[in-house]
């Protein structure tokens, strides 16, 4: 019989205990390509699913290049089976799995009902060809641009290559799941299917309004200018160096949270910009909460994790019109899109809500209403419910 827990992220009509006590929970293997120490979106998603699924008393397993094994936020012992890693030439700060043999050994071993791969790559189309070969089924949650990344850091084929080695990956799986609208759609133009829609849940308690700190925002915005901020891997493929023209504009404070390969470069371009570095936790929700305007000028994002979890602190967004940010921001409304790739467009769209407090406010007060939905819980009972079903798919007779 399954114990009832308190669930984690919930929200008014959200479930409050795990399933109906007597339901069979599944063994469900988590293929992670990055996994703890690493600090990234993936991860985050990863950290997110597997708690739920001990909370809903499922019984996960983590396939990844890193990490040991931890305890859950239910208290429940994840187990953490690791594979030989490498580090990316121009990322030494990214561990990712390398080239592995045949995983179906191992995937035998801890006989998964399903399995969940997180932005696969290499150690996901290892997993998935295991899963196959065991009559496993598998679902493939596409989070990272891969192309886009090819494209920006030159890798060998571009981005040709790379939709050709998606297609091979999410057509090993069963069911490719997209956090955004603009992403299925982009999934499908490449012959990527079937496709289902799961976006990401958002912490409602760490990114709260209420979190907005005065002592704060005097000590960074200190002659009481208008506060824009971003959270972001400070990577190529972020475009934190189109925020120079914000940084320096007249009654505008710049914050930068994260860290990466980008940093010192971005350091030298935006000297009046503050760089916090890396945050989490309640620090992470009260920098974020007691920003004015969060801006992104990511054009590659697939969701966006930052953006939602700025607006869930009530704080507007501008970000590029394009990707998965188009599923969160509506211009005008919780936030602004800015179309091309101009920063000096980006900087006078800052400069014009500087000059327009009650637009700004206007913003900033639906912002959290507008993903106050999408609590992790939620979306977390989503994903059970994809799982549930390729499961059952698989068992229907042929």
């Amino acid at each position: 019989m399954l114990r009832e827990t308190a669930l984690p992220d919930t929200a008014p009509g959200d479930p409050a205990t795990v399933a109906v006590p007597g339901t069979p929970g599944m063994r469900v293997l988590v293929v992670a390509e990055t996994f703890l120490p690493a600090v990234n979106g993936v991860v985050n998603s990863v950290l997110r699913l597997v708690d739920h699924l001990a909370v809903r008393g499922h019984d996960p397993v983590v396939l990844a290049p890193s990490g040991a094994d931890y305890e859950s936020r239910c208290g429940a012992r994840v187990q953490v089976v690791t594979v030989p890693a490498m580090r990316l030439p121009r990322y030494r700060q990214l561990q990712l799995a390398r080239p592995t043999g045949d995983l179906t050994p191992v995937v035998r071993r801890l006989a998964p009902d399903v399995v969940h791969l997180a932005s696969p790559a290499l150690l996901g189309l290892a997993a998935a060809r295991a899963a196959r070969t065991l009559g496993v089924p598998s679902v493939a949650v596409f989070q990272t641009d891969l192309a886009a990344f090819a494209q920006r850091y030159r890798l060998p084929g571009g981005p040709a290559a790379a939709w050709r080695f998606l297609r091979t990956v999410h057509g090993t799986a069963d069911l490719t799941l997209a956090p955004s609208s603009p992403t299925a759609a982009e999934l499908r133009r490449h012959g990527i299917g079937p496709v289902a829609l799961w976006p990401r849940g958002v912490d409602l308690e760490q990114f709260c309004p209420s979190r907005r700190d005065p002592a704060l925002r005097a000590e960074l915005a200190p002659g009481g200018e208008l506060l824009v901020g971003v959270v972001a891997r400070l990577a190529l493929e972020k475009r934190l160096d189109l925020l120079g023209p914000i940084s320096e504009l007249p009654g505008v404070r710049l914050v930068v949270v994260g860290d990466g390969p980008q940093r010192r470069a971005l350091t030298r371009a935006m000297p009046r910009a503050r760089f916090l570095g890396q945050l989490g936790g309640a620090d992470l929700g009260a920098v974020v909460a007691s920003l004015d305007l969060f801006a992104h000028p990511g054009a590659d994002e697939t969701f966006c994790q930052a953006v939602q979890e700025s607006l869930a602190a009530g704080v507007p967004a501008v970000v590029a019109a394009s990707g998965g940010p188009l599923d969160l921001v509506r211009h005008q409304e919780n936030g602004w899109l800015w179309a091309g790739d101009d920063p000096h467009v980006l900087a006078a769209m800052v400069a014009g809500l500087r000059d327009d407090p009650a637009a700004l406010a206007a913003a900033a007060a639906r912002a959290r209403p507008s993903v106050a939905c999408r609590t992790w819980g939620r979306m977390g009972d989503a994903l059970i419910d994809h799982l549930r079903g390729v499961r059952a798919a698989a068992a229907l007779p042929p």
